[in-house]
């Protein structure tokens, strides 16, 4: 009887042992995929054009930014990358992959509602919340003060508004408390970034939206720039706002550089790290492009911005790649990196693929758009080699921008020769691509 009763006990102990393996090992499976899923660092830049960014052959007048030229060293530089020429819409486009038609966002401070789905959201629902994320830095999304949360971000730390009225003296918002900050915003802001990646302890998405090199034109901590010994005199400042722009520029290629090097060498090689601009170079500062084709405009200058990506599965090396992409397209994007299955949403096309090969699929049109104040709006596309724009006047206009990237002449000018047979086919192809767009 008692060796029935020890067999039966041994057979229970085992049973409960080989349980308790397997929930060990289960465990440890759940771990391992965990810490196999890359951190993602999307940094935006504020007014940041191509003009103004080291590594692109436009604009004479480049400031210093090792760390931003490490990332080109070690990535890809995109040079074909369109965003919405001003903040806001860009900002809405990047949060849900849609273009402002579908999210009547097509201006600055046009409200995002919260019926849309963020990325961060998207990433909670289809990754299991396997992510940690959070957005630091300026939102300009909404003035409600929980609006950041509304949508779904779990931690916001930064600004609601669309700039700051002083780099020293800002309203700090965190998670809908308010509170007066007297730190130069930039510096702040990478505080708080490396303290939130401190407390971390899964695969994380971090939002870090600067408000540099956005107005006011200032002068940085002298340790964080290298433009010399500027006046802080206001008068000065205004009638050459370059230099403090660039060294606005320096300050936060600094402080990238503090944050990239507070993490740990696992954290870092696991990390994939996305720097993009949000529109064009404001007109006090544009180089090469007219004053007037420069940020809230249509043109190259307002709406081709620098875009490098660096760091996890990604193996072109000091790469420039001339795909056509918006910046609606890192949603896609980042939800493929985050391995969720999705390549393509809404308005939203996945470049993950041009991590790895010059040869991956890209889009054969590339469109954008910016609201008016009379309710109309300014819309234009192009290919690889034209580009097509529609005024809300009614007004139109075709560049080839193979010939002249700073989009003169106007080839439909009344007084430019008829167009030749090819221009006039590409014409009618990328309105015929508007049309689908945006009807």
């Amino acid at each position: 009887m008692k060796q029935i009763i020890f067999a039966f006990s041994f057979m229970v102990l085992f049973s409960t042992c080989s349980s308790n393996i397997e929930d060990v090992s289960d465990n440890d499976h759940l771990e391992n995929e965990a810490q196999t899923k890359p951190n993602i660092l999307l940094i935006i830049a504020d007014d940041f054009g191509l003009d103004a960014c080291p590594g692109y052959d436009i604009g004479t007048i480049k400031p210093s930014m090792p760390h931003l030229q490490t990332l080109m060293n070690t990535g890809v530089t995109f040079n074909n990358v369109w965003s919405n020429p001003t903040c806001t819409p860009t900002r809405a486009g990047i949060l849900t992959g849609k273009y402002g038609i579908h999210t009547n966002v097509l201006k600055v401070d046009d409200p995002l509602s919260t019926s849309e789905v963020s990325i961060q959201k998207y990433l909670d629902n289809n990754t299991n919340e396997a992510y940690e994320h959070a957005v630091i830095g300026k939102w300009h999304l909404s003035r409600t003060a929980s609006h950041p949360n509304d949508m779904g971000v779990t931690y916001f730390a930064g600004t609601t508004g669309g700039g700051v009225p002083s780099y020293t003296n800002w309203t700090l918002n965190t998670n809908g408390t308010t509170s007066t900050s007297s730190e130069y915003v930039t510096s702040k802001l990478t505080d708080l970034a490396i303290n939130w990646l401190d407390n971390q302890t899964k695969p994380w998405f971090l939002w870090l939206a600067y408000n540099a090199p956005h107005t006011p034109f200032h002068l940085p901590p002298a340790n964080l720039h290298s433009q010399g010994s500027l006046s802080t005199d206001q008068n000065n400042i205004d009638s050459n706002p370059l230099p403090y722009y660039m060294a606005a520029l320096e300050a936060m290629d600094t402080e990238i550089g503090r944050l990239l090097d507070s993490m740990t060498l696992d954290e870092r090689e696991n990390t994939i790290i996305i720097f993009v601009g949000d529109n064009g170079s404001p007109n006090q500062v544009t180089q090469v492009y007219n004053s007037r084709r420069s940020k809230g405009s249509v043109y190259q200058g307002g709406v081709n911005v620098p875009m490098i990506v660096s760091g996890k599965n990604v193996s072109r090396m000091n790469s420039s790649e001339n795909a056509l992409i918006n910046t609606t397209d890192l949603f896609a994007t980042i939800a493929d990196i985050a391995e969720t299955g999705t390549t393509e949403i809404h308005n939203s096309i996945s470049f993950k693929g041009l991590l790895t090969s010059e040869n991956a699929t890209s889009r054969d049109y590339v469109y954008t758009e910016v609201g008016n104040d009379d309710g109309t709006s300014d819309v234009t596309i192009r290919n690889t080699t034209h580009k097509y724009i529609l005024f809300g006047d009614g007004t139109e206009a075709l560049f080839d921008l193979t010939e002249n990237p700073l989009e003169t002449p106007n080839l439909l000018n009344a007084n430019q020769l008829p167009l030749g047979n090819s221009d006039s086919i590409v014409k009618d192809m990328l309105i015929s691509e508007l049309q689908n767009i945006t009807n």
